[in-house]
């Protein structure tokens, strides 16, 4: 969640999976983070194994505490889990609390020690060493648009902004447990099914129980699935139906491998986007701009376009992304 108090250094993250895949990257955890645009279970399947859901929604200040779409706060939770002791770190945390009830996991040697420094501490004080953690917080800073302008000592009022916030669906011990580092424990949805979507049937009700609290067509909300790097099991398959002589289920798994490749280069490409500074090259364009006589011009036309896009989500009209 991002507010106007204290950040202690943590910045604002993108809802975005190439900046999730990223930060696991660096914290040495071989898995990578896909957006989720249904629940249904042909989507679901596609992307399994699934090991984590984090969910994206609009906070609201002065949320009830009673736990979500009839859970209970299971105060015993023997798993890791942090609660949020500074803004801004939301997403990292929900990392955090998704990946450190993986069992089995591979991680970095950092993050190993991390979890292990943890163990035992209450959520509180859990939630204080990882914000507390410089490692930690430059990782989660990389990916962030770079800071080159201050506004602090210019006495400007304060603007109220929606605020988001990330919670994960995990399961665990047999059941699927919410993990929000706002509430006081994690909430536990009941027991799930070993046979059939396992879990993720669980899942699924409760995700979208919370979601049809939102008016309809509200788009205040996004889902991103942990999973498994697929490569690996896709070169595997590939290389497996090729000696085997089977050219047309490996074409079909060329495909695929090129798609998942272009992803991950088009996620590079982006991140390299959001390390960059523009400050340079935006003050070049407006002095060579002011120089050729097209800044006022310019800039009656954006003041005329901001006000249409003001009116336009006034009257609940779409907006286009231009």
């Amino acid at each position: 969640m991002s507010g106007d108090d204290d950040s202690s250094g943590w910045q604002l993250t993108e809802s975005d999976p190439g900046v999730f895949t990223e930060l696991l990257k660096t914290l040495g955890v071989p898995l990578l983070v896909d957006d989720l645009y249904s629940l249904d279970e042909a989507s679901l399947a596609e992307l399994q194994p699934l090991h984590a859901l984090i969910f994206l929604f609009k906070w609201v200040a002065g949320e009830s505490s009673v736990p979500s779409s009839g859970g209970q706060y299971d105060t015993d939770f023997p798993g890791f889990f942090a609660h949020q002791v500074v803004n801004n770190a939301c997403a990292t945390l929900a990392v955090m609390n998704a990946i450190g009830n993986i069992p089995g996991l591979k991680m970095g040697p950092q993050l190993a020690e991390l979890l292990s420094f943890t163990a035992g501490m209450d959520p509180q004080t859990s939630g204080m060493a990882i914000t507390s953690s410089d490692w930690l917080r430059e990782a989660h800073n990389a990916l962030s648009p770079p800071s080159a302008i201050s506004l602090e000592g210019l006495d400007l009022p304060k603007t109220t902004e929606d605020a988001y916030h990330f919670i994960v669906y995990v399961p665990y011990a047999g059941s699927v447990y919410e993990l929000d580092g706002l509430k006081q424990s994690p909430v536990n949805h009941g027991v799930y099914p070993e046979s059939g979507e396992g879990w993720l049937a669980k899942a699924r009700d409760v995700i979208q129980a919370r979601i049809a609290t939102y008016p309809p067509g509200a788009l205040e909300f996004s889902l991103l699935a942990v999973r498994d790097d697929p490569i690996p099991r896709l070169q595997e398959q590939l290389a497996q139906l090729q000696a085997a002589g089977h050219q047309s289920e490996a074409a079909q798994l060329v495909v695929q491998l090129a798609n998942e490749n272009s992803k991950r280069e088009r996620w590079a490409f982006e991140n390299s986007l959001r390390r960059h500074n523009y400050l340079g090259f935006i003050h070049a364009l407006l002095l060579n701009m002011a120089k050729a006589g097209t800044l006022e011009a310019a800039k009656d036309g954006a003041k005329r376009a901001l006000q249409e896009r003001i009116e336009k989500k006034k009257k609940g009209e779409l907006i286009d992304e231009d």
